[in-house]
């Protein structure tokens, strides 16, 4: 390699010019270290078992002067030409957390696997060398490979093929030489790409670590120096995960598109491994996102005990809109189904699908939800979420809040009650010129029917285009899908279906699909991640 040939000095001097912020930026050691206060996510399960998990914020204080951030094989190149091209976009910003946290007295450990040699005798290098070794109880491996005790027996993104989504052949050949260039190494940072990053944590006093780069689901994961091999030496992992990537190919299971491949890597590591924040938490603003990631961000809220919905609208999310949208699920506690832990993702998503049922929630959740409706935002609802936030004739809580409008106001209906069970629901179109509507396109009425019993929502709201009608015997069509054109400005879609068994039929699957579809395009564009 060229670089062994280099002598130190100029090889320093190379690394400064390479890095011309490095010097400026360097952590000046005469201040004392700072707390870092982080909003870390994290997942826990709704219920032992159940395959859902609570997305919740917990806020943590770290000593910055006991943190490292640890920067992952964010290499100058990759044998995928994709994969090179998100490192590129990720590293102004990457740059720009890596300054404010030098700043604060947290240390920065280049980990650019396998290019050991182009740094060889530098400060940054010798840094890293010097610590001393250190016995741990748990064997520190070389490789961390997926651990089927802790996290099942795969990732939920397939990526035997490698994960590149263009067209190099798997690992076709060793790309990389040195990290990217354009970012940055300081005088203070130490750089290394084995456990000696654990050996100098422990002669620095870190027990906290950052970990950002790539990819997430292989050496983020793997690498001796980061997220499973710190979890078990007890270190205080979160991952940054706007500031990672995945190696995923779209045409891989579970076929979705890479973006959404990346979140669900990362969640993967919030229910199993450690917690994750975003780079706000060191710059303000808004977290990173690609550029080519442009998807919506629907967020499913869920609590109703009769439809299982929450069972059915993750299975539909994964299967249909995994491919355009991004996706956030909530879910009613299990022990108390009124709160809804994680509501919070609802603050800057672009649109929200309501199954809820007759839930009195506390005060600054349903604040949440008024506010997601004033901003003028698309609403979807299905089944019960014309009576969602409403009781009967019971009072309410002293602690907890009511909307008793939201069908008048944001649904557009009018729900009374509902016909008892019995036959299946015929649907047909409310008018000739529903036909024409997209969120028709594609439907099958004739195949289509409603399982569940048949709502009383006649007469709907003035603000109500009715789409649907279902029909069954002895009693009085009622309307069973719409829209509603709000006077906050915003656009709702409701139907009455949504029983377990509607989600059997492809003809409402695919009425589902074209509502949300149609919906996000007369959203406002907002940023794609509300949490830290």
């Amino acid at each position: 390699m060229l670089c062994c040939r280099i002598p130190y000095c100029l090889l320093t001097v190379l690394l400064l010019l390479n890095c011309p912020h490095g010097a400026a930026d360097a952590t000046d050691l005469s201040n004392a270290a700072q707390t870092l206060t982080l909003r870390t996510r994290i997942r826990t399960e709704t219920a032992a078992g159940s395959g859902r998990w609570h997305s919740e914020i917990r806020p943590v204080e770290w000593n910055a002067g006991q943190t490292a951030i640890v920067v992952c094989d964010m290499w100058d190149r990759h044998w995928c030409d994709s994969a090179t091209a998100r490192v590129t976009e990720l590293v102004p910003r990457m740059n720009d957390v890596i300054r404010s946290a030098r700043q604060k007295g947290v240390l920065i450990i280049h980990c650019p696997s396998g290019t050991m040699d182009f740094y060889r005798d530098t400060p940054q290098r010798r840094l890293a060398q010097s610590a001393p070794v250190v016995e741990t109880p748990v064997p520190l491996e070389t490789w961390c490979p997926l651990d089927p005790q802790r996290e099942g027996d795969r990732l939920p993104i397939d990526d035997s093929d490698g994960g590149c989504d263009c067209d190099a052949p798997a690992g076709s050949f060793r790309a990389w030489t040195r990290q990217h260039p354009a970012l940055e190494i300081a005088a203070g940072d130490a750089i290394t790409d084995s456990a000696e990053a654990f050996f100098l944590m422990k002669q620095r006093g870190i027990v906290n670590v950052i970990v950002m780069g790539v990819h997430t689901n292989m050496c983020v994961l793997g690498r001796p120096f980061s997220i499973r091999q710190l979890v078990r030496q007890g270190q205080n992992v979160v991952l940054m995960r706007d500031l990672t990537d995945t190696m995923y190919n779209p045409a891989r299971a579970p076929y979705v598109s890479h973006f959404t491949g990346n979140d669900l890597v990362a969640e993967h590591i919030e229910q199993y491994w450690c917690p994750t924040i975003t780079s706000t938490e060191f710059l303000g603003g808004q977290p990173f996102r690609f550029a080519a990631d442009r998807r919506p961000h629907l967020v499913i809220v869920s609590s109703e005990p009769e439809y299982r919905t929450e069972v059915s609208l993750p299975r539909f999310a994964r299967e249909h809109l995994g491919k355009e949208f991004r996706v956030s699920l909530v879910f009613g506690d299990a022990a108390d189904d009124n709160l809804l832990p994680g509501l919070e993702v609802l603050r800057t998503a672009d649109m929200v699908l309501v199954s809820i049922r007759r839930r009195t929630l506390q005060p600054d959740q349903l604040q949440i939800f008024r506010d997601f409706v004033a901003q003028g935002k698309p609403v979807m609802g299905i089944r019960t979420a014309s009576h969602a936030f409403c009781l009967r004739d019971n009072a309410v809580p002293a602690d907890r809040a009511v909307w008793p409008e939201f069908d008048r106001d944001v649904i557009g209906g009018n729900y009374r009650n509902h016909w008892g069970a019995g036959p299946k629901t015929a649907v047909s179109l409310a008018s000739p010129a529903a036909a024409d509507h997209p969120i028709l396109k594609g439907v099958h009425l004739a195949q289509l029917s409603g399982n569940g019993s048949l709502y009383q929502v006649s007469p709907l709201q003035e603000s109500a285009e009715a789409l649907l009608i279902g029909t069954i015997p002895d009693v009085p069509s009622e309307p069973i899908a719409w829209l509603n054109r709000r006077a906050d400005g915003g656009l709702t879609f409701y139907t009455s279906l949504g029983h377990i068994d509607d989600f059997s039929e492809e003809p409402f699957r695919q009425l589902l699909t074209n509502a949300v579809t149609w919906l996000s395009r007369t959203s406002v564009d907002q940023p794609d991640d509300p949490t830290p």
